[in-house]
């Protein structure tokens, strides 16, 4: 099932004179995540390096950062495939020692530094969620209410007219059971709101 962070975590590695930052955190999109690199350079001016790898949303993306190529951000990419992780930023700051690595040290050395930080991560299990409505007379309003909370639905806008129409969102797997125990409930009296 895949994972993703609930908070941002940290390594640091010094190896060959070389010192290594690397950090994991939570991100929904491209655009935020090079917000974040950007910041990062800006933060470690004299730094040679600011290599980076994002899976969110269907992109992907491993930037070597002048390093030689495939050397920082494939290996990056490759680490939070492989944990199946989504959502998820990887960035590596290197500060160059004046010791040559090569290419299989550069590539242990930034998938060190992401594994270092995934094992400090806390990790969240992802989940589809499921958003519904439903219309009922005002009479089964806190019957529903009490089952929306039972069944660990977030319920969202209430709209008063005629009826009352609640909207809310629960885990996917959590929701027929939940449909049906409404619809038992509501004995022909509950409506679906389609959007």
């Amino acid at each position: 099932m895949p994972q993703t962070l609930s908070a941002p975590a940290h390594s640091e590695l010094l190896i060959k004179k070389s010192r290594f930052i690397g950090c994991v955190q939570p991100m929904s999109d491209r655009a935020s995540a090079q917000a974040v690199v950007q910041q990062l350079r800006q933060q470690h001016p004299g730094a040679a390096h600011v290599c980076w790898a994002l899976l969110a949303g269907g992109q992907s993306a491993a930037v070597d950062d002048g390093e030689p190529g495939g050397t920082a951000g494939r290996p990056m990419l490759d680490v939070l495939r492989h944990q199946d992780l989504e959502g998820v930023l990887a960035t590596v700051v290197r500060y160059y020692g004046g010791v040559k690595l090569g290419a299989g040290g550069l590539v242990r050395a930034y998938t060190d530094a992401v594994a270092q930080a995934l094992l400090q991560a806390p990790k969240v299990a992802l989940q589809k969620m499921r958003t519904l409505a439903c219309s009922v007379p005002y009479a089964l309003e806190g019957t529903v209410r009490r089952e929306l909370e039972q069944a660990g639905a977030a319920l969202g806008e209430v709209q008063h007219g005629s009826v009352v129409t609640l909207h809310f969102s629960l885990p996917e797997p959590a929701s027929a059971p939940l449909v049906a125990r409404l619809n038992e409930l509501g004995q022909g009296r509950l409506a679906w709101v389609t959007d």
